[in-house]
């Protein structure tokens, strides 16, 4: 399922916003057939300027490819709040304690970038995003209007 993990970043961005995600943390999927779990966290601002720590997001998602089509299921929750020099160790934890099957997660920097954010999508796969969540929603919306003033 080529789609799972640039639509599950995808569901965090239209979430919470490029701007208040620090890095993300992509865990390898696990495939069976033609099903895959798997499991993206991320460091996103707390909603506090002053705070410098960050709150620990997780999105664990299931896909499935039938004959009938695409199922897709994310659930994403807060985990907790921490200074951001502790979330590899966290990272390193989530593998520990989820044994061998896991495998190690990439790390990578968004820097509550919306410029970074957007290289982060190209390089996922824009084809493979949900056509119904931003950006590609927000793209068609001013699309549309443009072809009715043109």
């Amino acid at each position: 399922m080529p789609e799972a993990v640039p639509r599950t970043v995808q569901h965090l961005g239209a979430r919470f916003g490029a701007e208040s995600l620090d890095r993300l943390w992509i865990f390898p999927p696990m495939i069976k057939g033609r099903r895959e779990r798997g499991l993206v966290t991320a460091s996103r601002l707390s909603a506090d300027p002053e705070d410098e720590r960050r709150i620990l997001v997780t999105a664990s998602y299931f896909g499935e490819r039938t004959g009938k089509g695409l199922t897709f299921e994310i659930s994403i929750d807060d985990q907790g709040i921490a200074p951001p020099d502790r979330f590899p160790r966290v990272m390193e934890g989530v593998v520990r304690r989820a044994g061998e099957s896991l495998g190690e997660a990439r790390e990578v920097v968004v820097g509550c970038d919306p410029d970074r954010w957007e290289e982060i999508l190209d390089e996922l796969g824009r084809e493979l995003l949900d056509p119904e969540l931003p950006p590609l929603r927000v793209e068609a919306e001013v699309l549309g209007e443009e072809e009715v003033h043109a």
